[in-house]
């Protein structure tokens, strides 16, 4: 059984005492990415220091996130699969069920094999054995930990020639060192260090994306309302008002960007034991009429309140936000990403007083059906847990803030396994998971939800290290575990904590070789990386089997001589997508229909011998698609330019149309340039095929 023992409260108090100072490694935010990438710089020999706006450690991990959200559990290892390992070594005590036994709880979340055979793990425990086992893996490290240290986000961050030398917080200590990484859930250092992001959904046309920007014809996991539903105060009489907590604002088109972000919530930790049971407590400022809409929701029939109370040991909850109106403060967060300290504050303030509002309303008010106001007065608050903060969770569940934009963005053609994501640092296998985004009328005057997304991989995907880092000219000392570059959809799958705490891991020993190699955390050798990496117990590919994944032709099944758009010179910022089909091999690239006359893509074809060629061009046509793409083809005579309209249908199996027939020499390779000059669109650039036409 874990307990903080007093040689390892002297320890922290000893490393706390003497954490300012210069460091290899700074660590910022102490979620369970930032304990990872300490752990592992300590372990490799490395001067660290943990600085932390949190008071406690682990964050969602140990903040009430006891039911984790795995995937495939046999690609998480290093130290991720450690802390899961210590988790189930303490619950093999008979002192850590004091609330419930062992047989009763039965085998849940318990008795995975580690991928060598010989450790077991468990995924399922409560918010303090969590926070414990954290906090010995940091004390057995001997790691400084510097909590309650906020980031001086206005003059805090002092560069030199690209690289961060010092971060200072509001308490005026300043920390040295040669790298750093930013582990919080919102991303301030990296902010604060100018490195480029993204708040909010990107419109599906930013990646060539199926499930990013609005989803209003998305209806997933039950988190929808019912329909029919009146969002006015006298039901069907628009000019009666709208009732609290709907927006006003219309929610735009299918597939629109916006600076909307996913609801956050409290996950909390109930119980049912009347010993260790504390009654839902009356919030100040409580208003019943901020949650007439679940009254309405009970009207329709809808019973499902306690479909996300996950049992976790000791008859104990993870209480997950479950329907159309839960725990989920959803449109209360669009601010909070960038927002300052006291803003957040504010914001954190909101969501608490909302979501205990909500328990105390489904367990006392009248209007409430017994069926359900009954049940819930006999849970409550376990008195055990956040002792210190009112038996309520210390860390609000951020599910997104901001995102970095890096070196590779990943998007959902990552996660679905239609490309071939370069340089694996981790794996993530869960469903690109986004909660709603925002509650808004619909046209025929009915409330809804938007934004609740669940599209599951086929099986588990690679993780770049190119989204850990800046870009180049950004910053050359700073690695990002948590606040990725990934698209909004994404990273609605890579957010869950077991990838966070791989990922905190790879950005450490990245860390490391760059100091040893005294070079920009961009330029650190992968091969290097990744045999590091497996040998400290990364999981970096799937051995599995590989359903088919889209409607993708090779090249190889084609007639001629096709070169695919991976084998194109390309110039300036092209991007992968593989939203539509057909294409050839992997994907295809598109130009973000922006830098008119900076893009450009070259194929070279080298033909087996002298004759008159059909050369044809690949895309898939869209009607976002440019209409008048410049094409020039070389050949024996000359060159010859060639206007494309993308947005119609490729007249040659769907796939090609012919820019024209040519004569060329075997000496000289058939050039094709695609330019977006003048574009009135998106440019898209999939291969070109060369066909002799006397064959």
């Amino acid at each position: 059984m874990i307990r903080v023992s007093s040689l390892l409260l002297l320890l922290l108090v000893a490393a706390q005492a003497t954490a300012e100072g210069t460091y290899d490694l700074v660590v910022y935010g102490g979620t369970s990415a930032g304990v990872s990438a300490a752990v592992e710089a300590a372990r490799d020999g490395r001067s660290v220091v943990l600085v932390c706006p949190d008071k406690h450690l682990g964050g969602l991990s140990a903040g009430g996130l006891g039911w984790t959200d795995t995937g495939r559990k046999e690609v998480i290892g290093g130290l991720a699969r450690e802390f899961y390992h210590r988790v189930w070594k303490h619950y093999q005590s008979d002192g850590a069920w004091r609330w419930q036994t062992r047989e009763e709880y039965g085998n849940k979340g318990q008795g995975t094999a580690a991928i060598d055979g010989e450790k077991r793990t468990m995924w399922i425990f409560e918010p303090h054995v969590a926070e414990a086992v954290f906090d010995a893996m940091v004390a057995e490290a001997k790691i400084p930990v510097v909590r309650n240290a906020w980031l001086d986000r206005e003059k805090g961050v002092e560069k030199t020639d690209g690289r961060i030398t010092a971060i200072t917080t509001l308490d005026g200590k300043t920390y040295r060192s040669r790298m750093f990484i930013d582990a919080t859930y919102e991303g301030d250092l990296m902010a604060a260090a100018g490195v480029s992001y993204h708040v909010g959904r990107e419109s599906s046309d930013t990646y060539g994306e199926e499930w990013n920007g609005v989803q209003k014809a998305a209806r997933h996991h039950g988190h929808n309302f019912p329909e029919g539903v009146s969002p006015y105060v006298k039901p069907g009489d628009p000019s009666s008002g709208l009732l609290p907590r709907i927006s006003s604002d219309p929610p735009g088109e299918d597939g629109q960007g916006d600076r909307r972000v996913q609801a956050y919530c409290f996950r909390m930790c109930l119980t049912n034991v009347a010993e260790n049971r504390v009654p839902f407590p009356k919030p100040e400022g409580y208003d019943p009429s901020q949650y007439e809409l679940i009254l309405r929701v009970f009207d329709t029939g809808w019973r499902q309140t306690f479909n996300k109370f996950d049992p976790i040991p000791n008859h104990k909850t993870d209480t997950n936000n479950h329907g159309p109106f839960s725990t989920d403060n959803i449109g209360f967060n669009y601010d909070y990403p960038d927002a300052g300290y006291e803003r957040r504050r504010e914001i954190v303030a909101e969501h608490e007083r909302y979501q205990q509002g909500l328990m105390h309303f489904l367990a006392n008010d009248p209007r409430v059906p017994d069926d359900v106001r009954e049940p819930m007065s006999r849970w409550g608050l376990a008195k055990d847990e956040f002792t210190d903060n009112g038996n309520w969770p210390h860390q609000i569940y951020v599910r997104e803030a901001r995102r970095m934009v890096g070196p590779y963005v990943m998007t959902e053609h990552d996660c679905l396994c239609r490309v071939d994501t370069p340089e694996s640092v981790g794996m993530g296998s869960y469903a690109m998971d986004s909660h709603h985004v925002q509650r808004y009328v619909t046209a025929e005057g009915f409330v809804q939800n938007e934004g609740d997304i669940g599209v599951g991989p086929p099986y588990p995907y690679m993780i770049s290290y190119g989204s850990l880092t800046p870009k180049k000219d950004e910053c050359t000392n700073l690695l990002v575990p948590v606040c990725v570059s990934s698209s909004h959809i994404a990273f609605g799958s890579i957010r869950m904590e077991p990838v966070f705490m791989i990922l905190g891991q790879s950005a450490a020993v990245a860390a490391g070789m760059a100091i040893d190699g005294k070079c920009p955390v961009q330029e650190v050798g992968y091969s290097g990386l990744r045999q590091k990496l497996l040998d400290k117990g990364q999981v970096l590919e799937w051995t599995g089997p590989r359903p088919k994944t889209s409607k993708r032709i090779a090249p190889r099944s084609l007639p001629g001589v096709v070169i695919d758009n991976a084998q194109a010179r390309l110039t300036g910022d092209w991007r992968l997508s593989s939203a539509n089909s057909p294409f050839v091999g992997s994907g295809y690239a598109h130009d973000g229909n922006e830098g008119r006359g900076t893009k450009s893509a070259r194929f070279e074809v080298e033909l087996p011998k002298d004759g008159t060629y059909s050369v044809r061009l690949a895309y898939p046509p869209n009607n976002n698609r440019a209409g008048n793409v410049r094409v020039v083809v070389h050949h024996a005579g000359g060159m010859m330019e060639v206007t494309v309209n993308q947005r119609e249908q490729p007249p040659i199996d769907g796939l090609f149309v012919e820019l024209g027939k040519f004569r060329f020499e075997k000496s000289r390779p058939c050039v094709v340039e695609v330019s977006n000059e003048g574009a009135n669109g998106y440019v898209v650039v999939d291969a070109v095929q060369c066909l002799d036409v006397n064959e």
